[in-house]
């Protein structure tokens, strides 16, 4: 199954070099046909042509789904495009030859891709750090917030601005600002131990912990994370657990049909304030900071009404501090690809 990016619009012919960008998550796979642009400084320097979401389950593997939408560009205005360079956008991080994420239904080999492709210019990068190269052409128009800082006009203040979100995983970047224009810095902070910060959340960390010494936060800010906080949860209200997947928590949540899953999707959101000022408080964020993920835009009333706002600022003498900061939700979706996109032009040029 497939289904168009509506946001790529072909354009005309013109310089640069074609190259592929895609964001790869657990479930889906973004990919897309773009050129670099002679751009003005400020402007976007790449140009998305054309694009495709693919469910990755459907696939037997990311080469056959990247070799597919290769050989559909032939239906394309683009069908002629001599593609030069590849980058994938991936969670996780790439250890000798080999994508390391257990989320990925596939393992996920940098030079069978290379050979797959016949392109010997093919980068893996950080999900979150494609999506923070795409944070310098984020509009106001694109933000929702939730706590508006020191932003003029609804958006993002100067300064550091972390990109965080959950999703089949949980991802972070910082943008940094810097005299030859911003600089990304991928971070693995869904390893960071989960902090409670209630006797409840103690409670439950006692339950996702068993026997092991180490938390991840990703374990409570994730999709599984979401479901895991509703079992341990259930156990904790004497019930047995009755859904089996983070979309039932959700729908049950929101449609008010559990009281176990509204208690789980009002702790993933206090949490979430929680870590959000961690990370502002770490980066010194005072630009901001932005919410993806695939979670977020479902939730996006109830995180609204949720201790999300109180748990960010219960900081004790950071609160000052993080009241400046502005929060702010995005749609995850296409920025991904035009981050790896960005990523991708900026290394060509220092070739």
């Amino acid at each position: 199954m497939r289904s168009s990016l509506p946001s790529f619009e072909p354009g005309t012919p013109g310089p640069g070099v074609f190259f592929l960008a895609a964001d790869v998550g657990g479930t889906h796979a973004r990919v897309g046909l773009g050129r670099t642009l002679r751009a003005a400084p400020g402007d976007c320097p790449v140009e998305l042509l054309h694009g495709e979401v693919f469910a990755c389950a459907q696939w037997p593997g990311l080469g056959e789904l990247l070799a597919a939408f290769v050989a559909r560009l032939a239906e394309t205005p683009w069908g002629e495009a001599a593609i030069q360079a590849c980058v994938l956008a991936c969670a996780g991080y790439v250890q000798e030859d080999q994508v390391v994420n257990r989320n990925l239904p596939w393992p996920v080999s940098i030079s069978a891709l290379r050979q797959r492709l016949g392109l010997e210019r093919l980068t893996v990068i950080n999900d979150f750090e494609a999506l923070a190269h795409a944070v310098p052409y984020v509009k106001p128009r694109d933000m929702r917030p939730l706590m508006t800082g020191d932003g003029s006009a609804g958006g993002l203040a100067s300064g550091t601005i972390v990109v965080m979100g959950p999703g089949t995983g949980l991802g972070c970047a910082a943008v940094l600002p810097g005299s030859a224009g911003p600089q990304v810095l991928p971070t693995e902070a869904a390893h960071v131990s989960l902090a409670p910060g209630t006797a409840r959340e103690i409670d439950i960390l006692r339950l996702l912990a068993g026997d092991r010494g180490h938390v991840p936060v990703e374990n409570a800010l994730s999709g599984p994370g979401l479901l895991k906080l509703y079992r341990a949860i259930s156990t904790l209200r004497g019930e047995s657990p009755a859904l089996d997947t983070p979309a039932a928590v959700t729908g049950a949540a929101l449609e008010q049909r559990s009281e176990a899953a509204i208690e789980a999707l009002s702790t993933f959101c206090a949490l979430l304030g929680s870590f959000a000022a961690d990370l502002a408080a770490l980066y010194g964020a005072h630009g901001g900071i932005l919410l993806a993920g695939g979670i977020l835009p479902r939730i996006e009333a109830f995180l609204q009404q949720s201790d999300f706002k109180k748990r960010f600022l219960n900081k004790g003498v950071l609160a000052p501090f993080l009241e400046r900061v502005p929060v702010h939700l995005i749609d995850h979706g296409d920025l991904g690809v035009l981050g790896a996109a960005c990523w991708l032009e900026r290394k060509l040029g220092r070739e």
